[in-house]
């Protein structure tokens, strides 16, 4: 048995992207948007039929662009995309440069995260601090969990269903709580352990311990720093607290409801150890060094007076495929399509095995409402058939690809009116380099390891970077999750 081959009962499936129904290879917003083009060509024309030699050539090459695809998107997204970052460019809106602002926490972290703010709570069920990050435009806060870095591959076949049908009833729970707006899954793979090593076996040596054995942990710690990998997983859900029926009448029963509401996620059986809730110097920790990842084995206390616009960078440009901050440059891939077969359920271990960078994966969830879901299902059986339909009588029969399509969706609508859940789902991974030199290296280190999988196809995340590597990050930003 090779690494890719695994019992059947061990396998994944039912990814599905969302299509709607238009003519040929548009989109339905696509083909409505054409039609009201050549209409209003075809008045102009009646008035002014010189104006055609024009119009129709330009009105041709959008609908080509929107129907043409590149990178997994239709070029006309592609292009104007590169269009509005070259102009953004132009103006220096894509550069970041960290201010003393007269107004406090008037821009605390750039891009995405300008409107998060960092709040330092009392957990009553641990006793412990905790970190609550508030947005402060929507109102919504996120509280990250700090999971302990395991893992099934040697795992018993009944463990690891046992532990996919438990993480399942924990989506099942998140779809029918309204509070619950999304999660997100973020694993860290750091090479070298550094001094956070020598913190936690300090923490953990018995002072009764015999001398020698002493003497080899001492040993292991100072000569281990640079041949090992510190993996950091954790899992941040945001939560909207004034969706409570009785809504918390101000900023500390708010902190309360949504520390209340996440205490209800159980993750015991998913096959995942909960370490504890991230304080706010974790969190600290995390962001100042997922921007400069020289600190990222610094001690805690030299994070404890960071201020939350001080965990951020003081210098950040962002690049249409990179993008470059205090101690180093970053790529961010995102995902373009998962196979269209079953998968083994470590398909992404080729992405979590470490490697000469510093790398982040996150998988970022929005569970759909039981009835939202169904009615997104049958939209996409209607949507699937339309277009075989279409496709028939244009050439005869439909394509394979376009029945396999509808056959793929009517199973989804099958497993839903069994119970299951329709979760909107991305992935995201980012690697970071300490230098621009070392780019070419850390991006070819990460398209081996997508390649790797056998089959999930990612892209750049292009004109999205800084987005994209804020995701990974417990700053409140979950890109599935609107206002």
């Amino acid at each position: 048995m090779t690494t890719h081959e695994v019992p059947q009962a061990l396998t994944v499936d039912g990814f599905r992207v969302r299509q709607s129904f238009g003519v040929g290879t548009l989109s339905r917003n696509a083909t409505v948007m054409g039609v009201v083009a050549l209409t209003a060509d075809g008045l102009i024309g009646t008035q002014a039929p010189l104006s055609l030699l024009v119009s129709l050539p330009v009105t041709g090459a959008v609908i080509g662009l929107a129907a043409a695809r590149r990178h997994g998107m239709t070029a006309l997204s592609y292009y104007w995309a590169k269009f509005a970052w070259k102009r953004a460019a132009r103006y220096d809106a894509t550069s970041y440069r960290r201010l003393l602002l007269p107004h406090p926490y008037a821009l605390d972290l750039p891009g995405v995260g300008a409107s998060s703010t960092l709040i330092k709570a009392h957990d009553p069920t641990s006793g412990r601090p905790v970190g609550v990050v508030h947005d402060r435009a929507t109102g919504y806060m996120t509280v990250t969990t700090l999971l302990a870095p395991g893992g099934s591959l040697m795992a018993p076949t009944g463990a690891v269903q046992s532990s996919l049908r438990t993480w399942s009833s924990v989506l099942d729970a998140m779809s029918t709580d309204e509070q619950v707006k999304g999660a997100s899954v973020t694993i860290q793979i750091t090479p070298g352990a550094g001094e956070a090593l020598e913190d936690d076996v300090a923490a953990r040596k018995d002072p009764a311990a015999p001398q020698l054995a002493k003497q080899i942990i001492d040993e292991l710690v100072r000569t281990t720093p640079h041949a090992t990998a510190s993996v950091a997983p954790w899992m941040s859900v945001t939560v909207d607290p004034t969706a409570a029926v009785s809504a918390p009448a101000d900023l500390a029963e708010q902190v309360a409801e949504a520390l209340r509401v996440v205490d209800t996620v159980d993750l015991s059986g998913t096959g995942t150890d909960i370490e504890r809730r991230a304080t706010d110097v974790d969190l600290r920790r995390i962001v100042r060094a997922a921007y400069d990842p020289d600190v990222f084995n610094a001690r805690d206390r030299e994070f404890r007076d960071l201020s939350w616009s001080e965990c951020g960078p003081q210098a950040a440009d962002d690049g249409w495929e990179e993008y470059a901050h205090d101690g180093g440059v970053s790529v961010s891939w995102v995902l373009r399509e998962m196979p269209r077969r079953p998968v083994a359920y470590s398909v992404l271990l080729p992405l979590l095995a470490p490697g000469r960078f510093q790398r982040r994966i996150t998988l970022s969830y929005r569970v759909l409402d039981p009835h939202e879901g169904e009615a997104v299902l049958e939209r996409e059986i209607s949507n699937a058939y339309q277009r075989a339909q279409a496709t028939a009588e244009v050439k005869g029969r439909a394509r394979w690809s376009q029945k396999a399509d509808a056959a793929r969706a009517e199973k989804a609508a099958a497993q839903v009116a069994s119970g299951a859940q329709v979760v909107d789902w991305t992935l995201a991974v980012t690697a970071t380099a300490r230098s621009a030199a070392d780019l070419p290296a850390a991006r070819q280190e990460l398209a081996r390891a997508v390649s790797a999988t056998r089959g999930i196809r990612m892209r750049p995340a292009y004109g999205a970077q800084a987005a994209v590597f804020a995701s990974g990050l417990p700053i409140g930003y979950n890109p599935l999750v609107k206002d």
